[in-house]
């Protein structure tokens, strides 16, 4: 099996209502979250209603895609036929520079497009630096993935 066919094979974000403008923005190739118009509190995941200030009023922030790497995992075993092909892959929290508190799960690649396990799992480090690019899935969302900003 490919990477390319791996990549076909795995499981898609299905965006829902509250979600769909991140994907949309994604597409774009664009990292936006949802803040509140109230209290300008950034928030994620996306839901209706701040938990701050419980207002009802949002908009969506863009941000400058840069992170730190705040946590990891290199999951043992893959328990997806897909997955078990890149095996071992990573799979990374990420928390944003400008809003630490928003914390974005992905994979840590080579480039946008590369494969789960294009990384050596021996460079990936707590507080490394990070930024988003965007992978468009087959027949599915972009999603957003990160590469290490000193390769």
């Amino acid at each position: 099996m490919t990477a390319h066919d791996a990549t076909q094979e795995l499981l898609r974000p299905v965006p829902d209502e509250d979600g769909a403008p991140f994907f949309d923005y994604a597409a774009r190739g664009e990292l936006r979250v949802q803040t509140c118009t109230g209290c300008h509190e950034p928030r994620f995941p996306p839901r209706p209603c701040c938990p701050h200030c419980q207002s009802f009023d949002s908009l969506w922030t863009k941000t400058s895609g840069r992170g730190r790497i705040w946590s990891y995992v290199l999951p043992h075993p893959p328990l997806l036929p897909a997955y078990a092909a890149q095996a071992p892959y990573n799979v990374i929290l990420v928390e944003l520079a400008e809003a630490p508190r928003i914390r974005l799960v992905g994979n840590l690649v080579a480039s946008a497009d590369a494969a789960l396990d294009s990384v050596d799992p021996v460079r990936i480090r707590i507080g490394a630096p990070v930024r988003a690019v965007f992978h468009a899935m087959p027949d599915g969302p972009t999603v957003v993935r990160w590469l290490l900003e000193r390769p």
